[in-house]
Order: structure tokens, then sequence, then C-alpha cells
């Protein structure tokens, strides 16, 4: 399972303008294509940084995608006002994705972005199968849970689901615990840590674990 995502940050004033666009015309669009499982949508409404990605069922499948997705982000964010040069697109491999029930309306999520070693990336993901994923279950208002890997560049996004930014807030100190200590003992370096409010969940990535 792969998945491509986009980040760029538009003006927060056109965040709904840009929610509305991704869930009427670009989803219906990728949904067609060949081998695409669904797409997310995650937004901060304060800073206008948005993440939207895409899942697909192998990497042929996401690669031979690129060229079209090309024109549908270029249009997509100019409903922001942003330009594509002022966008990040990066390509992963699903390594976890653990679901206890789907994100509600008004779900948050906290996005990790890490730096490992290069070669490690199945000890990563085989070590945070292992050790995160029966844990994280305990915390207040958990979702889902999801590791994403570059084994290229040993980037990783971790990306933690809650009800809402009450629970998730809740579970704050918990999950820092747990992510300060798996990423010590993996050697992987944290980069970002952001939060953001759940606006469109359809990435339909089936449970790994």
């Amino acid at each position: 399972m792969y998945a491509r995502s986009t980040t760029f940050s538009g003006e927060p004033d056109a965040i709904d303008d840009g929610i509305a666009y991704t869930r009427d015309e670009v989803l219906p669009t990728v949904q067609q294509m060949k081998g695409c499982i669904g797409l997310s949508m995650l937004v901060d409404r304060h800073t206008g940084r948005c993440v939207v990605t895409t899942s697909w069922e192998d990497a042929d499948a996401m690669h031979d995608s690129a060229e079209a997705m090309r024109s549908i982000r270029e249009a997509a964010i100019r409903t922001v006002h942003v330009l594509e040069s002022e966008t990040e697109v990066v390509e992963w491999v699903v390594g976890v994705l653990h679901r206890v029930r789907e994100a509600p309306d008004r779900a948050a999520c906290r996005v990790i972005r890490t730096k490992g070693p290069l070669g490690e990336t199945d000890r990563i993901i085989d070590g945070f199968r292992a050790n995160i994923v029966p844990r994280i279950d305990d915390l207040a208002g958990f979702c889902s849970v999801s590791l994403f890997v570059n084994r290229e560049t040993g980037r990783c996004a971790i990306t933690s689901v809650y009800e809402d930014r009450q629970t998730m807030n809740r579970a704050k100190g918990q999950a820092q615990a747990m992510r300060e200590e798996f990423t010590g003992h993996m050697g992987m370096r944290i980069t970002e840590v952001a939060e953001f409010d759940v606006a469109l969940a359809h990435l339909r990535v089936p449970e790994t674990v």
C-alpha cells in the first residue's frame, strides 16, 4: 500500500473553499483513477496549512497517476491561493495502519515527522507495530494511527487521529512519552510535531496490524 502527500500553506480565510473543492471536485476525480483507494485532507485553520493525501494499491498505480495528479493539484491549491512551487509532495510506503474506529466529524490529529537511519525502515515498522500499536489503544479518544515511510530518504510520518481536539490534548502527555521512547530507541530524529483538524477522512487504507 502506498500514499502521496501534498503539503501547502494557503490563506486561512480560504480554507473552507479548499475543503469544498477537494471534497466535491478532487475526491470524485481521483476515485476514478486506476488503483486509487482514497483521499484525506488535514487542515490547520489558524495558519492555513493543509495536507492532502491520496492512497494507492501499489507503487505502479501511484506513479502512473503522477501527471494527472499534478494538474489536479494545481487547480486545487489555487482555491486557497497557493502556487505549485510552494507545495511539498512526498511519496510513501504505508508501513502500519491501525484503526479502532472511523474518524468522526470533529476529529483532530497529531502528525509527527521524523528522520531515521537509512536501511532501518523494516526495523522501524516492526518496532512500531510491536511497541506503539498495543499501547496507543488506551489513549483517550483514540481513533487510528498510521506510520508512513520513505525508504529512500529515511523520512517517516506518524499520524494519530482522535475524536476531537479536547481528547487529543488530554492524551498529549502519554503520547509524547511514547513518541520520545520509541524514536530514541530507533535512532530517529523528530523534525516536526503538528496538529490538524481532519477535514476529509476518506483515505480507506485497510488495517495492516
